[in-house]
């Protein structure tokens, strides 16, 4: 009985056949222990409280300490019954409807002028990103000092150019008519960098052959933005617009520092509200059950937002 001989292609895959690996589903799970750090911070910070507060939402839980007891749906009865909870709501919603149009129509226009620019691009880009990486605290007081009804810089060059009257100098943060404007304006100022940041990356995508093809077809600028530019940055602009609706609906850091929601309530907004009831009225219990009123909101908006955008690209 003659010995079987073995091919060279036989013998070729038996060395190019990778060895075997008996411990290869334990090695698998080695990557979990580079995952479980983030996890185990992900679940504590933000998982765990979230339970917490949708539990003392239905309790009236207090920073007292006294043993919280169960009132079920008590603390989301009074939020709908609450005027003060309508109201904060209102002044966010206002807040979102004066702020999200400028801060994405500016951030288009000052990426195109970035984009375009040959010399002085870096400093464009410097100048309008710059104010973003500033801290609130120090934006505010900035702007505070400019809205200062004597001695601010806005109502010097107001009364500089003869457009106000030097006897009678505007009252920019404690007028109610005014006072929801310069917030809009000092966050427009300071957040726009964000999303000129995402246009200007989206811009620097769009191959320049599309632009030079159009311009042989006789395409003038107008022309390749209105046909060109604009349609190709309809998914970042969809991404900016849910970002900015979800961060204007969040709105509390510049109220709160620069008219600490007045006046007369004018610009308190919904998360100060949420404050106010949990750490000066005490009340964690109904304070949780108007951070989820509000959760749900922010949530109905990003999936409309969503929805609309997914079909507008499809």
């Amino acid at each position: 009985m003659t010995a079987q001989t073995e091919t060279p292609a036989e013998a070729q895959a038996v060395e190019t056949r990778p060895p075997s690996t008996p411990n290869a589903k334990r090695r698998n799970w080695t990557g979990l222990w580079f995952v479980l750090p983030f996890f185990a911070a992900y679940a504590l910070f933000l998982i765990w409280p979230t339970i917490l507060g949708l539990y003392y939402s239905f309790t009236d839980k207090s920073i007292t300490g006294r043993t919280p007891s169960w009132v079920g749906l008590d603390n989301w009865s009074e939020v709908f019954a609450d005027e003060r909870a309508w109201s904060a709501l209102w002044n966010t919603a206002v807040f979102t409807l004066y702020s999200t149009p400028p801060l994405v129509i500016l951030a288009i226009v000052f990426a195109l002028l970035a984009n375009r620019a040959r010399k002085a691009g870096w400093f464009l880009r410097l100048a309008f990103f710059a104010p973003f990486v500033i801290p609130v605290s120090v934006v505010t007081t900035i702007w505070t000092w400019i809205y200062q009804p004597d001695g601010g810089l806005l109502n010097h060059y107001l009364e500089l150019f003869g457009i106000q009257n030097p006897d009678t100098p505007v009252i920019w943060l404690q007028d109610e008519n005014r006072a929801m404007w310069s917030v809009v304006i000092t966050t427009v100022w300071w957040t726009i960098g964000f999303n000129f940041l995402l246009y200007l990356a989206a811009l620097q995508t769009i191959p320049q052959d599309v632009y030079e093809a159009s311009a042989i077809d006789g395409a003038g600028w107008f022309r390749q933005l209105r046909s060109i530019t604009l349609p190709l940055l309809s998914r970042t602009t969809g991404l900016v617009i849910t970002l900015q609706l979800i961060a204007s609906l969040r709105i509390f850091d510049q109220m709160y520092l620069m008219t600490s929601g007045g006046p007369n309530r004018a610009t308190e907004v919904a998360i100060h509200y949420i404050y106010i009831s949990g750490f000066e009225g005490y009340r964690i219990g109904y304070a949780s059950a108007l951070s989820y009123v509000l959760f749900v909101l922010i949530l109905l908006v990003s999936i409309v937002q969503f929805r609309l955008f997914s079909r507008k690209g499809a």
